[in-house]
C-alpha cells in the first residue's frame, strides 16, 4: 500500500489509532486504561471491553485530526483481530469494519504478534530483515526468524508463562503492585543482581524455548525463607529475578541469530522496554558484530502504529466482504495470522 492505514489496537487495556504512511508514523494515539485495573491487580477483560467502547471513538477522531486526513482519505482501514481479550477486540474489530464499510475502503486484519515484530521496520529503526525477532510481552514470549516481514518463522516460545506475566508476578510478590514491570526494574536498579541464585529453566545451547513458571515458585519459596528479614533484601531480591527472567531472552535470542547465520536481531513487546533486557541484549550480540533493533519504547508497548505496519504486509479484504469476519482470541497453532 502507498497511501495512509488507519490502524486501530484494542487487543488489551490500550485504545489506540494511528495513521501509517510507509515506514513513517503520521500520527499515533494511545488511551492507557492502568490505572483503572491496578486495585485489582491485573487487567479485567470486562472493564477493558467497557472502557474501549467508551473510548475508541475519540481515540480514531484523534488520529485523524493529529494527521490532518479525514476517513474518506485513508487507503485502507487496519485492525487487531488476534490474538487477545475477545472483548476488547470485538470492540476493535466492530468500529473498524463500521469505519471501513462506510468509507468504502478495504479492511486488514492484523495479528497483534506481527504488529510487535513489523514495529521495527518503521521509521526511525526501519530494520530489514533477515532477523531474529524476540517479542516478550504478558502474554506471548517467542522467537521468530524474520526473513520476510509478511510470514516470520516461530523458532520458540515458552512453555507455560510469558516473561511478562513472570514479571508482573514477581512485582506482585515483592508488594510493588501492577503494573509491575517499571517497579521492579526501578527496585532492582539499586539491588545487587548476584545475590540470590535463581534457576534458569531449559538451559542449554541449543535450546529456543522458555519457562518462567519455575522462578516465580523460586520467588516465593525464598521470600518465605527470608520472612521479615526479606524487607531489606527487596533490592538484591529484585535484581537476581529480574536478571533470572531477562538473562534467557537475551542468551535464546542472540545465540538462534548466531546459529543461524542472520546478522541482526530485535526486540518488541511491553518487556523490551526493559533496561536490563536491552543492556543485556546489546552485551550479548556485540562480539558477534549482530546489529540490535530496538523499536522506542512507545512502540514496545501496545500500540496501533505497529498494527499499519503490519497490515502492509497482510492482505487487505477488499469492501465489503469483511463484514463477516470477526475477532479471535488464540494466536493461530504454530505461527502468526498473516
Amino acid at each position: 500500500m502507498t497511501g495512509p492505514i488507519l490502524a486501530i489496537e484494542t487487543s488489551c487495556d490500550e485504545t489506540a489509532a494511528a495513521v501509517v504512511r510507509g515506514r513513517r508514523i503520521v500520527s499515533s494515539v494511545v488511551a492507557s486504561q492502568a490505572q483503572l485495573h491496578t486495585p485489582y491487580g491485573g487487567v479485567v477483560p470486562e472493564v477493558a471491553a467497557r472502557h474501549h467502547l467508551g473510548t475508541v471513538n475519540g481515540v480514531v477522531d484523534r488520529a485523524l485530526e493529529e494527521a490532518g486526513l479525514r476517513l474518506e482519505d485513508v487507503e485502507a482501514v487496519a485492525v487487531t483481530q488476534r490474538p487477545g481479550l475477545i472483548g476488547a477486540l470485538l470492540v476493535g474489530v466492530a468500529t473498524a469494519k463500521a469505519l471501513a464499510y462506510a468509507a468504502g475502503k478495504p479492511l486488514v486484519m492484523v495479528d497483534h504478534l506481527h504488529g510487535h515484530i513489523a514495529a521495527t521496520w518503521l521509521e526511525p529503526l526501519a530494520l530489514d530483515p533477515p532477523f531474529v525477532s524476540l517479542v516478550a510481552s504478558g502474554g506471548h514470549t517467542r522467537l521468530d526468524l524474520v526473513e520476510d516481514y509478511r510470514r516470520p518463522v516461530l523458532l520458540g516460545g515458552t512453555i507455560d508463562d510469558a516473561a511478562g506475566e513472570a514479571v508482573d508476578k514477581g512485582a506482585r510478590l515483592l508488594g510493588l503492585g501492577y503494573p509491575g514491570g517499571a517497579a521492579l526494574e526501578r527496585l532492582a536498579a539499586g539491588g545487587d543482581r548476584t545475590a540470590f541464585g535463581f534457576p534458569v529453566a531449559l538451559s542449554g545451547r541449543s535450546q529456543r524455548d522458555f519457562s518462567f513458571a519455575g522462578v516465580k515458585t523460586a520467588l516465593l519459596y525464598r521470600l518465605r525463607e527470608l520472612g521479615p528479614a526479606a524487607e531489606e533484601r527487596r533490592a538484591d531480591l529484585a535484581a537476581s529475578y529480574q536478571e533470572a527472567v531477562m538473562r534467557p531472552l537475551a542468551d535464546r535470542l542472540v545465540e538462534a541469530a548466531v546459529d543461524l547465520g542472520v546478522p541482526a536481531v530485535a526486540l518488541g513487546g511491553g518487556v523490551a522496554a526493559n533496561g536490563r533486557l536491552r543492556e543485556l541484549v546489546a552485551e550479548r550480540a556485540a562480539p558477534h558484530g549482530l546489529r540490535l533493533g530496538v523499536p522506542d519504547i512507545r512502540l514496545c508497548t501496545d500500540n496501533a502504529a505497529m498494527i499499519g505496519a503490519a497490515a502492509q504486509f497482510t492482505d487487505a479484504v477488499p469492501w465489503p466482504e469483511y463484514l463477516a469476519l470477526d475477532a479471535v482470541a488464540t494466536a493461530p497453532p504454530g505461527g502468526i495470522a498473516a
